[in-house]
């Protein structure tokens, strides 16, 4: 495990904002780790960073899509709330048919759903029930209408066949979900069938957790925004795509982007608007800044602002990692070129932030497949690919690669269907070997 350099001094304001203290800031003064980390090691360093948003909203139904429960739900009544029909049919009275033969039954009436029978049910008689009805007292079985032939002749008469089972085709009062018992849990993110579930119950509100805040920025002198008047950028300078990227991933995980801008090389201006976005949010991304060179002023002003920890992962793309804290207030830092930023955001970050949101995390979705073609691979890190799925001859799924691997080809992350997850330990992957693979579905 590598040693992380220690907590140091911070100034911190009334409303919980760091600022910064008088100090010299020299980028190459902050001691460099040496060790690289595993990804896991990685992710639980920085979940160990993480404590959940407290504050919590009430809101209708209609505007809880998203959002993260922040108590269980218990069911206010049985669901299933009487005894009832699983399917159209007739109930029965399993005691009134023969064991071995055919029984010939009347029809006594019938119970619709929200209309029950309530007349006098005499011995011998079926009722015809539709699916989602209550049993009529008494009742313990429902045979389906495809297995019953009604009989010619006035009044109507039907006959059963034999081996038929109690409880069969009967839904019990509760079965689904007894009163009082937890319908959703506290830290699920909630999908339409909850909500749905909820209405089900007769909920109309629910408590979440406040959405967490994340302050989003970009460093580097070369950057310039998209939406900026300059049609064509000069020598040296790119337009800034992964501020826009990571803006859209966690806003997908359902937390609040907030956008933080373009933060120049100086020392001062990065001190500036970390301060500022610590002051407005409960965490903060940025990208660019967390190597060693002459102009990655981050390691230098974290140190004036919070504690901090920069650490190499064993991991490509996506070696360089910042974490720390300004305050209150949580601080990652992702490496700069647009792919490898984004893969440590959806195999180290992630995790960190549906904590921060006060989420359970879900799994992200995985399986095996074989490669469509020889990959290449050092041993030493773990590697994420950007691949596709293609259908081979024998009309097996199989998956190959989008084609070079560099972090700064943005593009191929659009043309990937999945990211193929190679081992640390792992060499070469020979055609035919079988890989994991992360749909890109379930990142984007």
């Amino acid at each position: 495990m590598p040693r992380f350099h220690g907590p140091v001094k911070c100034r911190v304001d009334g409303a919980g904002a760091a600022r910064p203290v008088d100090r010299t800031m020299n980028p190459r003064a902050v001691p460099v780790e040496s060790t690289e980390l595993s990804v896991d090691e990685a992710r639980a360093l920085l979940l160990a960073e993480v404590s959940p948003v407290q504050d919590t909203d009430c809101v209708p139904l209609d505007a809880a899509r998203g959002r993260v429960l922040a108590t269980d739900l218990e069911s206010p009544l049985d669901v299933p709330p009487v005894d009832n029909a699983a399917m159209d049919g007739y109930a029965l009275r399993l005691a009134e048919l023969l064991p071995d033969a055919p029984t010939i039954l009347g029809v006594a009436g019938r119970a619709l759903a929200g209309r029950p029978f309530d007349g006098i049910w005499p011995a011998g008689d079926a009722i015809r029930i539709m699916t989602g009805a209550a049993l009529p007292a008494g009742a313990d079985l429902v045979v389906a209408q495809e297995q019953v032939t009604t009989l010619a002749g006035t009044p109507v008469r039907i006959q059963v066949p034999p081996g038929q089972r109690a409880g069969q085709h009967c839904r019990r009062r509760g079965e689904d979900l007894a009163r009082g018992s937890v319908a959703l849990a506290a830290g699920r993110v909630l999908r339409a069938a909850d909500l749905g579930l909820a209405a089900s119950l007769g909920v109309a509100t629910l408590t979440v957790r406040r959405r967490a805040r994340v302050s989003i920025l970009s460093t580097g002198d070369e950057l310039l925004d998209a939406a900026s008047s300059v049609a064509t950028p000069l020598p040296g300078q790119i337009f800034d795509s992964n501020r826009v990227a990571l803006i859209a991933a966690v806003e997908r995980l359902g937390l609040e982007p907030i956008d933080a801008g373009i933060v120049p090389d100086s020392p001062e201006a990065l001190a500036a608007a970390l301060a500022d976005a610590c002051s407005r949010s409960d965490a903060i991304l940025s990208s660019g800044g967390v190597s060693v060179g002459d102009a990655d002023h981050t390691r230098a002003v974290m140190a004036t602002l919070g504690t901090v920890r920069f650490a190499s992962v064993a991991m490509r793309p996506g070696r360089p990692l910042a974490m720390g804290r300004l305050g209150s207030c949580l601080f990652i830092g992702l490496p700069g070129n647009p792919v490898a930023g984004l893969i440590a955001f959806h195999f180290i970050v992630r995790s960190a932030l549906l904590r921060l949101a006060g989420a359970v995390e879900p799994p992200l979705p995985s399986f095996s497949v074989r490669a469509a073609e020889r990959l290449k691979k050092r041993p030493g890190r773990t590697e994420y690919q950007r691949g596709r799925l293609v259908v081979g001859l024998d009309g097996r799924t199989a998956v190959k690669s989008t084609g070079p691997q560099g972090s700064g080809i943005l593009r191929s992350m659009g043309e990937a269907d999945v990211i193929i997850v190679l081992a640390a330990e792992r060499g070469d992957v020979a055609m035919d070997e079988w890989v994991e693979v992360v749909p890109v579905h379930g990142l984007d």
